[in-house]
């Protein structure tokens, strides 16, 4: 049986001063299948909450002819305004921010919303950190489910869901079909975790997968096969588990001219270690 993945590539890998349609086109042109969409902390990138109907009619016509879609948003803005924060003025506007996100994925046809499990970045723990993390997920979670969004949680660099067995915590406690799992094989293995027992605990909520490469305490910007991350083992798992999801390839070229280039060539180097590991294959 044949099993095609689709496989995409993080917006930040591209080059940045393009039209969306240029940005679509030229994934589309190195191989991929589909652009995650970030919507980080920048001014720049949360100003496309607010985009107008006529903005985002224009990208669906782009998505529409290009034939590359946006499958996945990456909500890395909860970072500056967390979640968790212990200022009512930070939630309130990460609340704002969730439910805008949720918007602008309707609109765009955009499936699965990755979470970022950091309760709280700029700012100290304290006590209640994770239960308001958790009370801004729920509602995050009640608005995405009435617009039939996927929520999905990603276990991240820092200590707070810093593994897959921590995700499972919230999506055991949620028990909805609406609130998954979007996990990242470069963190597990940053976090020197077992990524194959990692990646079995997800089982069954796993709806897809960041890919980068990292070491013990880089966890960005590591060229693939650079890195420690067990990649051929983590497909394996992943084809033991029947996972066919989509398949992301998180990096940041910081706009550099030799960008088209990376991208190319970091693709044939995770397909290759997918059709190793009998994840890719093809009759």
């Amino acid at each position: 049986m044949a099993r095609h993945l689709p496989i995409g590539i993080y917006e930040k890998a591209l080059p940045y001063n393009v039209t969306w349609r240029e940005r679509l086109t030229l994934a589309r042109d190195a191989g991929f299948d589909f652009v995650e969409m970030s919507v980080d902390e920048s001014d720049e990138r949360l100003a496309r909450l607010a985009w107008s109907a006529h903005e985002r009619a224009e990208l669906r016509h782009a998505i529409a002819d290009t034939g590359v879609r946006i499958i996945t948003l990456c909500l890395s803005g909860h970072r500056k305004y967390a979640l968790g924060s212990a200022s009512p003025e930070t939630r309130a506007r990460a609340l704002d921010i969730f439910r805008q996100a949720i918007d602008l994925s309707v609109d765009l046809d955009i499936r699965i919303i990755q979470l970022a499990g950091y309760y709280v970045y700029y700012e100290p723990h304290a006590e209640c950190s994770r239960s308001r993390y958790q009370d801004g997920l729920a509602q995050g979670l009640e608005w995405a489910t009435q617009a039939g969004v996927m929520l999905a949680l990603e276990n991240v660099d820092g200590n707070d869901v810093d593994s897959i067995t921590r995700a499972m915590e919230f999506v055991r406690g949620f028990n909805s079909p609406w609130f998954q799992i979007y996990p990242d094989i470069g963190n597990l293995g940053e976090h020197r975790l077992n990524v194959c027992a990692e990646l079995e605990r997800g089982h069954g909520h796993l709806v897809g997968v960041h890919v980068k490469d990292t070491r013990p305490g880089e966890p960005r910007r590591v060229p693939f096969g650079k890195g420690s991350v067990p990649f051929v083992d983590a497909f394996r798992q992943l084809a033991r588990m029947n996972f066919s999801g989509p398949v992301l390839l998180e990096m940041w070229n910081d706009d550099s001219p030799e960008a088209m280039r990376i991208i190319r060539e970091s693709r044939e180097w995770v397909v290759a270690r997918m059709r190793e590991a009998g994840l890719l294959r093809e009759t």
